[in-house]
Protein backbone atom coordinates (compact mmCIF):
# COMPACT_ATOMS: atom_id res chain seq x y z
CA UNK A 1 0.00 0.00 0.00
CA UNK A 2 0.73 3.59 -0.35
CA UNK A 3 0.96 6.57 1.96
CA UNK A 4 -1.99 7.38 0.23
CA UNK A 5 -3.99 3.93 0.99
CA UNK A 6 -4.50 3.14 -2.79
CA UNK A 7 -2.28 0.23 -4.00
CA UNK A 8 -3.89 -0.52 -7.21
CA UNK A 9 -6.82 -1.12 -9.46
CA UNK A 10 -8.66 -4.31 -10.46
CA UNK A 11 -11.16 -5.40 -12.99
CA UNK A 12 -13.29 -8.24 -12.76
CA UNK A 13 -13.09 -10.17 -16.08
CA UNK A 14 -16.66 -11.22 -17.52
CA UNK A 15 -16.12 -14.78 -16.72
CA UNK A 16 -16.08 -14.08 -13.14
CA UNK A 17 -20.26 -13.21 -13.19
CA UNK A 18 -22.63 -13.53 -10.34
CA UNK A 19 -25.90 -11.62 -10.88
CA UNK A 20 -26.08 -10.68 -15.06
CA UNK A 21 -23.18 -7.69 -14.66
CA UNK A 22 -21.63 -8.40 -11.88
CA UNK A 23 -19.12 -9.99 -10.27
CA UNK A 24 -19.31 -13.41 -8.32
CA UNK A 25 -19.63 -12.31 -4.99
CA UNK A 26 -16.81 -15.24 -3.78
CA UNK A 27 -14.30 -14.56 -6.10
CA UNK A 28 -14.34 -10.79 -5.63
CA UNK A 29 -14.65 -11.86 -1.93
CA UNK A 30 -11.62 -13.94 -2.59
CA UNK A 31 -9.60 -11.26 -4.59
CA UNK A 32 -9.99 -8.84 -1.50
CA UNK A 33 -9.22 -11.28 1.27
CA UNK A 34 -5.98 -12.19 -0.94
CA UNK A 35 -4.59 -8.33 -0.54
CA UNK A 36 -5.13 -8.39 3.68
CA UNK A 37 -2.14 -8.54 5.32
CA UNK A 38 -3.17 -11.89 7.13
CA UNK A 39 -2.73 -15.90 6.79
CA UNK A 40 -5.31 -16.58 9.03
CA UNK A 41 -9.55 -15.70 8.51
CA UNK A 42 -10.64 -12.62 6.53
CA UNK A 43 -14.37 -11.58 6.64
CA UNK A 44 -15.51 -9.82 3.30
CA UNK A 45 -18.56 -7.14 3.61
CA UNK A 46 -20.03 -6.58 0.34
CA UNK A 47 -22.08 -3.16 0.41
CA UNK A 48 -23.17 -3.04 -3.46
CA UNK A 49 -23.01 -5.11 -6.32
CA UNK A 50 -19.46 -5.22 -7.99
CA UNK A 51 -19.53 -4.25 -11.72
CA UNK A 52 -17.49 -6.21 -14.36
CA UNK A 53 -15.11 -4.99 -16.91
CA UNK A 54 -14.68 -1.70 -15.03
CA UNK A 55 -11.65 0.10 -13.38
CA UNK A 56 -12.12 -0.01 -9.65
CA UNK A 57 -9.97 0.85 -6.60
CA UNK A 58 -8.37 -0.82 -4.23
CA UNK A 59 -7.23 0.62 -0.93
CA UNK A 60 -6.49 0.50 2.60
CA UNK A 61 -8.02 1.94 5.90
CA UNK A 62 -6.45 0.96 8.80
CA UNK A 63 -6.28 -2.67 8.75
CA UNK A 64 -9.09 -3.10 6.23
CA UNK A 65 -8.60 -3.68 2.70
CA UNK A 66 -11.51 -1.45 0.46
CA UNK A 67 -12.59 -1.76 -3.34
CA UNK A 68 -14.49 1.40 -4.73
CA UNK A 69 -15.85 2.84 -7.65
CA UNK A 70 -15.95 6.44 -8.23
CA UNK A 71 -15.42 7.16 -4.19
CA UNK A 72 -18.07 4.68 -3.30
CA UNK A 73 -17.02 1.43 -1.59
CA UNK A 74 -18.44 -1.74 -2.92
CA UNK A 75 -16.43 -4.29 -0.76
CA UNK A 76 -14.54 -4.17 2.38
CA UNK A 77 -12.15 -7.19 3.87
CA UNK A 78 -10.88 -6.96 6.99
CA UNK A 79 -8.91 -9.73 9.21
CA UNK A 80 -10.89 -11.02 12.06
CA UNK A 81 -9.96 -13.59 14.95
CA UNK A 82 -12.48 -16.03 15.25
CA UNK A 83 -12.97 -20.24 14.69
CA UNK A 84 -15.07 -21.26 12.21
CA UNK A 85 -17.25 -24.64 12.06
CA UNK A 86 -16.87 -26.62 8.91
CA UNK A 87 -20.20 -28.14 7.84
CA UNK A 88 -19.47 -32.12 7.83
CA UNK A 89 -17.53 -34.13 5.01
CA UNK A 90 -19.17 -35.66 2.37
CA UNK A 91 -17.20 -38.60 0.54
CA UNK A 92 -17.29 -37.29 -2.97
CA UNK A 93 -19.43 -40.47 -4.42
CA UNK A 94 -22.22 -39.04 -2.41
CA UNK A 95 -21.61 -35.36 -3.09
CA UNK A 96 -21.36 -36.13 -6.65
CA UNK A 97 -24.73 -37.77 -6.27
CA UNK A 98 -26.35 -35.33 -4.40
CA UNK A 99 -26.05 -33.12 -7.42
CA UNK A 100 -29.17 -35.31 -9.43
CA UNK A 101 -31.24 -32.67 -6.99
CA UNK A 102 -29.88 -29.26 -7.49
CA UNK A 103 -32.54 -27.02 -7.55
CA UNK A 104 -30.81 -25.24 -10.47
CA UNK A 105 -30.96 -28.10 -12.55
CA UNK A 106 -34.71 -29.07 -11.69
CA UNK A 107 -36.34 -26.02 -12.73
CA UNK A 108 -35.44 -21.93 -13.80
CA UNK A 109 -31.67 -21.66 -12.48
CA UNK A 110 -31.77 -17.75 -10.90
CA UNK A 111 -28.65 -17.16 -12.30
CA UNK A 112 -27.91 -19.31 -14.79
CA UNK A 113 -24.48 -17.62 -15.79
CA UNK A 114 -23.21 -17.58 -12.54
CA UNK A 115 -19.66 -18.54 -12.13
CA UNK A 116 -19.68 -20.89 -9.76
CA UNK A 117 -23.51 -22.84 -9.59
CA UNK A 118 -24.64 -21.73 -13.04
CA UNK A 119 -25.15 -23.98 -16.51
CA UNK A 120 -21.99 -22.70 -17.93
CA UNK A 121 -19.94 -24.88 -20.24
CA UNK A 122 -17.16 -27.35 -18.81
CA UNK A 123 -14.03 -25.81 -18.06
CA UNK A 124 -15.55 -22.14 -18.48
CA UNK A 125 -17.43 -22.16 -14.85
CA UNK A 126 -16.95 -24.79 -12.12
CA UNK A 127 -20.10 -25.87 -12.38
CA UNK A 128 -20.90 -26.42 -8.46
CA UNK A 129 -24.18 -28.16 -8.31
CA UNK A 130 -25.38 -28.40 -4.72
CA UNK A 131 -27.69 -30.85 -4.00
CA UNK A 132 -29.59 -32.18 -1.02
CA UNK A 133 -27.76 -35.44 0.63
CA UNK A 134 -29.70 -38.16 2.05
CA UNK A 135 -30.87 -38.13 5.23
CA UNK A 136 -28.64 -35.23 6.40
CA UNK A 137 -29.40 -31.29 6.87
CA UNK A 138 -26.96 -30.81 4.09
CA UNK A 139 -26.03 -29.97 0.76
CA UNK A 140 -23.13 -31.53 -1.59
CA UNK A 141 -21.57 -31.40 -4.79
CA UNK A 142 -18.60 -33.19 -6.60
CA UNK A 143 -16.12 -30.49 -7.51
CA UNK A 144 -13.90 -31.55 -10.60
CA UNK A 145 -11.38 -28.67 -10.83
CA UNK A 146 -10.82 -27.07 -14.46
CA UNK A 147 -7.55 -26.07 -15.63
CA UNK A 148 -7.05 -22.63 -13.55
CA UNK A 149 -2.93 -22.63 -12.62
CA UNK A 150 -2.04 -20.01 -11.07
CA UNK A 151 2.02 -18.49 -10.53
CA UNK A 152 2.60 -22.19 -8.06
CA UNK A 153 0.63 -24.33 -10.12
CA UNK A 154 -2.25 -24.25 -7.51
CA UNK A 155 -5.89 -22.77 -8.13
CA UNK A 156 -5.68 -19.06 -7.26
CA UNK A 157 -7.22 -17.95 -3.47
CA UNK A 158 -10.55 -16.30 -5.36
CA UNK A 159 -11.17 -19.60 -6.82
CA UNK A 160 -11.54 -21.67 -3.56
CA UNK A 161 -13.39 -18.67 -1.98
CA UNK A 162 -15.78 -18.97 -5.26
CA UNK A 163 -16.54 -22.52 -4.20
CA UNK A 164 -17.61 -21.64 -1.23
CA UNK A 165 -19.40 -19.00 -2.39
CA UNK A 166 -23.12 -20.65 -3.75
CA UNK A 167 -23.48 -23.73 -1.37
CA UNK A 168 -24.36 -21.88 1.53
CA UNK A 169 -27.16 -20.09 -0.27
CA UNK A 170 -28.73 -23.35 -1.89
CA UNK A 171 -28.10 -25.03 1.43
CA UNK A 172 -31.66 -23.20 2.22
CA UNK A 173 -33.38 -24.75 -0.57
CA UNK A 174 -36.30 -22.11 -1.33
CA UNK A 175 -37.63 -21.31 -4.20
CA UNK A 176 -36.27 -17.72 -4.41
CA UNK A 177 -32.54 -19.32 -4.78
CA UNK A 178 -29.57 -18.45 -2.83
CA UNK A 179 -30.28 -14.62 -3.13
CA UNK A 180 -27.06 -12.57 -2.53
CA UNK A 181 -24.36 -12.56 -1.37
CA UNK A 182 -23.89 -10.04 1.61
CA UNK A 183 -21.10 -11.61 3.62
CA UNK A 184 -18.42 -14.34 3.68
CA UNK A 185 -16.03 -15.08 6.62
CA UNK A 186 -13.43 -17.56 5.20
CA UNK A 187 -9.96 -19.57 6.10
CA UNK A 188 -7.95 -21.36 3.83
CA UNK A 189 -6.09 -24.51 5.16
CA UNK A 190 -4.29 -25.73 2.04
CA UNK A 191 -4.09 -25.14 -1.46
CA UNK A 192 -6.46 -26.66 -4.47
CA UNK A 193 -4.88 -28.31 -7.58
CA UNK A 194 -6.10 -28.28 -11.25
CA UNK A 195 -7.49 -31.65 -12.35
CA UNK A 196 -7.90 -32.12 -8.64
CA UNK A 197 -11.74 -33.98 -7.13
CA UNK A 198 -13.02 -32.26 -4.25
CA UNK A 199 -15.98 -32.05 -1.72
CA UNK A 200 -17.80 -28.95 -1.14
CA UNK A 201 -20.65 -28.97 1.26
CA UNK A 202 -22.97 -26.65 2.52
CA UNK A 203 -25.46 -26.21 5.53
CA UNK A 204 -28.32 -23.70 6.02
CA UNK A 205 -27.52 -22.06 9.82
CA UNK A 206 -30.86 -20.26 10.11
CA UNK A 207 -32.64 -16.96 8.74
CA UNK A 208 -33.75 -13.54 10.01
CA UNK A 209 -36.62 -12.52 7.81
CA UNK A 210 -34.25 -11.86 4.15
CA UNK A 211 -31.32 -13.19 5.70
CA UNK A 212 -30.16 -16.35 5.42
CA UNK A 213 -27.18 -18.01 7.33
CA UNK A 214 -25.39 -20.74 5.82
CA UNK A 215 -22.00 -22.19 6.38
CA UNK A 216 -19.86 -24.48 3.67
CA UNK A 217 -16.88 -26.30 3.17
CA UNK A 218 -14.43 -27.95 0.75
CA UNK A 219 -12.80 -31.18 1.80
CA UNK A 220 -10.19 -33.52 -0.14
CA UNK A 221 -11.04 -36.70 -0.83
CA UNK A 222 -9.89 -38.36 1.99
CA UNK A 223 -11.64 -36.10 4.15
CA UNK A 224 -8.88 -33.30 5.31
CA UNK A 225 -10.69 -29.78 5.18
CA UNK A 226 -9.19 -27.97 2.72
CA UNK A 227 -11.01 -24.59 3.24
CA UNK A 228 -14.38 -23.48 5.37
CA UNK A 229 -16.29 -20.44 5.08
CA UNK A 230 -19.65 -19.07 7.11
CA UNK A 231 -21.98 -16.38 4.57
CA UNK A 232 -24.43 -14.35 5.45
CA UNK A 233 -27.34 -13.99 2.08
CA UNK A 234 -29.83 -11.66 1.49
CA UNK A 235 -33.39 -12.63 -0.52
CA UNK A 236 -34.43 -9.64 -2.45
CA UNK A 237 -37.37 -8.39 -1.51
Amino acid sequence: MTSAGVRSVLSVPARFSGPEGTANGGWIAGELAGEVDCDGTVEVTLRRPVPLGTELTLGQVANSVTLSHDGVVLAEAIPVTEDLTPPPFVPFNEAALAEEGFAGLRGEHPVPGCFVCGLRAPGDGLRIFPGPVARTDLVAAGWRVPVMLGDDGAVPRALVWAALDCPSGWAHQGPEGPGLLGRITARTYRQVYPNGTYSVVGRSEGRDGRKLFGTSAVYEMDGTLVATARATWILPR
